[in-house]
């Protein structure tokens, strides 16, 4: 009985003090409109996600060779289905224009038989540049908003 009121307080305390960091951090805070999205938008991003994080899984498993295709296949289509559910489009489509231009210039340079590397390496860059950007344009908006008055 005395651990079950431990446990209630312990829970109680976690939760006030993360409410109370929750407040003090929160800089700028979204419409509810603006959160929302239908459930179709949601099942489309998140075969979107599976479709272009499937294919990069599949692509690198392809350069490390052996059992490990199955594995990496596996991860991607588990991570695009994730962040497909959260929303990330911007992110699945930079990550998709990097495969299509580093499969394309590695075609172009070392010939069709390297255009799965070229492809893997443009997915890694692309996904990169795309958080970049994307925090970028996140932070511009927010200071947009606040420089209107809008916070």
């Amino acid at each position: 009985m005395h651990s079950a009121v431990l446990r209630f307080t312990i829970h109680v305390f976690a939760s006030d003090l993360f409410s109370i960091l929750l407040e003090k951090w929160t800089v700028v805070s979204m419409d509810k409109s603006g959160t929302e999205r239908s459930a179709l938008f949601t099942v489309i991003d998140i075969l979107f996600g599976v479709a272009v994080m499937g294919t990069v899984g599949t692509l690198i498993g392809v350069i490390m060779g052996g059992g490990i295709m199955p594995l990496a296949s596996g991860a991607g289509l588990l991570f695009g289905g994730v962040i497909g559910f959260m929303g990330g489009r911007r992110f699945l489509v930079s990550i998709l224009v990097g495969t299509l231009l580093g499969g394309a210039l590695a075609w172009v340079i070392a010939g069709p038989e390297r255009i799965s590397v070229g492809a893997g390496a443009g997915a890694a860059m692309g996904g990169f540049l795309g958080v970049q950007i994307s925090m970028l344009l996140d932070m511009r908006a927010a200071k947009k908003k606040a420089a209107i008055g809008g916070a």
